[in-house]
C-alpha cells in the first residue's frame, strides 16, 4: 500500500513546476523542483487561443515510456526521430521526450484534454524559465523524464 501522494503544482508567476509529495502522517514537502516554460499568449482556456489554462488537473495519460531524451512526438506517436534540445532554427515547437496529457478538473478549463495540453520536453530549452510555449508547459527533456517516472496516470495537478 503507498503511503505518499504525489501532486505537480505549476506556478506561472516563477515559470517553476514542483513535485510535492504528502506522507500518512500528512507532513507535504517539495521532493522536485523545475524550470518550465507556459504560454506566451498568457493564459486562458478558450479554444484556439494558445494560453496556458488554469485550475485543477489530473495527468489523463502518460506518453513515451521507454523512448530515448529527445523523442519526437507527433499526435501523442513518437516519429523515430530524435531532435536536438536547443533548435533556435528551427522555429516548430516539438513535442519531445515524453507526454503528461492533462484533464481539466474544473468547468473553465474542462475541454484541456481537447486542446491537447501536456507537460512535455521541448526543443528550445534555451527558453525555458519564460512564458513562450503555446499552451503547454515545457520541460528541459533531462528534467521531463525524471518528472514521468516519479508520477502515474491519474496524479493531480494545478496551475496558478
Amino acid at each position: 500500500m503507498q503511503s505518499f501522494v504525489r501532486k505537480i503544482e505549476v506556478d506561472l508567476a516563477a515559470q517553476r513546476l514542483d513535485l510535492l509529495e504528502t506522507d500518512a502522517s500528512g507532513r507535504t514537502s517539495r521532493i522536485a523542483s523545475y524550470p518550465v516554460s507556459t504560454s506566451g499568449f498568457g493564459v486562458g482556456s478558450e479554444e484556439g487561443s494558445l494560453k496556458t489554462p488554469l485550475g485543477r488537473f489530473e495527468i489523463a495519460e502518460r506518453i513515451g515510456e521507454g523512448a530515448p531524451l529527445g523523442a519526437v512526438f507527433k499526435s501523442r506517436e513518437w516519429t523515430g526521430q530524435v531532435a536536438p534540445f536547443s533548435d533556435r532554427d528551427n522555429p516548430e515547437d516539438l513535442v519531445l521526450t515524453r507526454i503528461l496529457w492533462l484533464h481539466g478538473l474544473d468547468p473553465d478549463n474542462a475541454n484541456t484534454r481537447e486542446r491537447y495540453i501536456y507537460i512535455h520536453g521541448t526543443n528550445h530549452e534555451e527558453t525555458i524559465g519564460q512564458p513562450c510555449s503555446h499552451g503547454c508547459v515545457r520541460m528541459r527533456n533531462a528534467d521531463m523524464s525524471e518528472l514521468f517516472g516519479q508520477v502515474p496516470q491519474g496524479t493531480p495537478v494545478s496551475i496558478a
